[in-house]
């Protein structure tokens, strides 16, 4: 009985610390308009990200937007690593920074960015924070692999994770509900042959995941099907990032719940 008590005291005080610590507003997308998003302020450049949990799993809502630097897309390197903005062409954070793309899609990153000098991880969850805040990860191949399987399966996850509509995604957007208030943009990417492509057709994103010394594990969708694609891509490209809250365990009650920022 003391156990019982014990355990339902720590996960009312979790969900009121999470209440406390997080503001919350209900989605601007009608079809997702039951999703209820908390927000989070990355303090590192204070930017405010709206936050969803989907499953055990709760992801940013938004694409990451940290640049502690920026290049035009003729640079790269598949060790060294390098920050883009959809269309930006110079070395100018500010400037960077004031471009829609960047409010819209935030930023690309090539893997040595999102990885931030870490190893790679198969583990779920990843260990990697990489370039997300604290608190925060960057998602392994398993941890993509546990939110398609919650949401049945690649072939109709695409539908689910999409925001709705055609305002970002190129027509016809098939089957976007964005039921789970993902919210997946199409910020396209910076390609290996030094130019942007894409956006409006595909969004990219890293896992934490290589498949070998060129090459790592990302996730694709795209404006004419539902499916979320597991490619493995060159480092050298730059994708967007979702970075995943850390979990922690309390050693009192054994009860995994995610890390209170």
């Amino acid at each position: 009985m003391n156990l019982l008590r014990s355990t339902i005291l720590s996960i009312l005080m979790i969900a009121f610390l999470i209440g406390c610590e997080s503001s919350t507003s209900a989605s601007s997308d009608s079809s997702s308009s039951s999703i209820v998003y908390s927000t989070i302020k990355d303090a590192r450049d204070n930017q405010t990200y709206r936050i969803v949990t989907i499953g055990s799993q709760t992801w940013m809502a938004e694409n990451l937007k940290y640049l502690p630097s920026v290049v035009g897309p003729g640079t790269g390197s598949k060790t060294t690593p390098y920050y883009y903005v959809y269309g930006y062409n110079g070395t100018n954070v500010t400037d960077a920074k004031a471009t829609a793309n960047y409010n819209t899609y935030g930023v690309l990153y090539n893997w040595p960015a999102a990885m931030d000098g870490e190893a790679s991880s198969t583990t779920n969850p990843s260990g990697v924070q990489g370039v997300c805040p604290d608190g925060w990860h960057l998602p392994s191949d398993a941890e993509w692999t546990e939110l398609t399987d919650y949401l049945g399966g690649t072939s109709d996850a695409g539908g689910k994770l999409k925001e709705t509509g055609t305002t970002h995604w190129n027509s016809s957007n098939t089957s976007a509900t964005n039921e789970t208030g993902f919210t997946a943009l199409p910020g396209g990417n910076r390609n290996n042959n030094g130019t942007f492509n894409n956006i409006g057709n595909n969004g990219n994103w890293w896992s934490a995941t290589e498949n070998n010394t060129n090459n790592a594990w990302n996730r694709n969708m795209n404006y004419n099907n539902s499916n979320v694609n597991r490619n493995n891509n060159n480092k050298e490209l730059g994708f967007s990032v979702r970075c995943v809250r850390d979990l922690k365990e309390n050693t009192a009650t054994g009860i995994i719940s995610p890390w209170l920022l």
